[in-house]
């Protein structure tokens, strides 16, 4: 197969430009969408994220659904952008343009819970990534398949927990982005596709498996050094 032509510098220039362009244009879209979801009342402007005993609370009702959500996407985010800082040994092209765009992905998540919980927003997380190895491409998209996986799951078991059908429409957009994350690091680790829907993420009926926010919580703990107290979500 013949080498594609080098492309000029103008060209390189606007190529270089354009993930930067596209995940401003994101954001601004992001958070303006947000303030509008909090200047609809959706949210109380005036609650404010409490520390307790058990740590940091998540709120209750809705609000307690979307910093459940929040906390997920800063562990998410926290890990592309580690990722994305010193990428591992002999990545490619394509495995650098992808991970790039889900970092980018999960910072505007972050963003836009942020702006549209406003006050009610649980403060910036703390983690700890100790047991991946950064410099190795089976340890990062080990990881990062499972936060995607998770994340699914965890958006699919909180969903039904969610009163308002503006914010359950936000969490269907949001798990259907982590959805196509999810597909293309299976597809990173398996290319022929064995597990791309199998067993493990997609039940007998193919359906997405659902987890509760319990089980979820106990999974990423080893990775969250933030204590979180979950006990104002709702329990149905």
């Amino acid at each position: 197969m013949p080498e594609l032509e080098a492309a000029s510098p103008g060209v390189a220039a606007r190529d270089a430009l354009l993930p930067a362009v596209r995940r401003r244009s994101f954001l601004k879209f992001a958070s303006a969408t947000a303030l509008a979801f909090t200047a609809s009342g959706l949210l109380p402007r005036h609650s404010l994220a409490q520390a307790t005993a058990a740590g940091v609370s998540l709120g209750s009702g809705d609000t307690a659904v979307l910093n459940y959500a929040f906390a997920l996407e800063q562990l998410e985010a926290e890990f592309y952008t580690l990722v994305a800082k010193s990428f591992y040994r002999g990545i490619n092209e394509r495995e650098r343009r992808i991970l790039t765009d889900i970092r980018d992905h999960e910072i505007a998540h972050v963003d836009f819970y942020r702006a549209k919980l406003g006050r009610a927003a649980i403060p910036k997380l703390q983690f700890n990534f100790q047991t991946v190895n950064f410099a190795d491409r089976l340890s990062v998209l080990t990881t990062a398949r499972t936060f995607e996986d998770t994340g699914v799951s965890a958006y699919n078991g909180a969903g039904q927990l969610l009163r308002d059908p503006r914010n359950l429409a936000i969490a269907g957009k949001i798990v259907s982005v982590e959805g196509r994350h999810a597909a293309i690091l299976h597809d990173l680790l398996e290319p022929r596709g064995q597990s791309f829907a199998g067993p493990g993420v997609i039940d007998s009926f193919g359906l997405d498996l659902a987890d509760p926010p319990s089980a979820i919580l106990a999974k990423v703990k080893p990775y969250i050094v933030t204590a979180i107290d979950p006990s104002g979500l709702p329990r149905s």
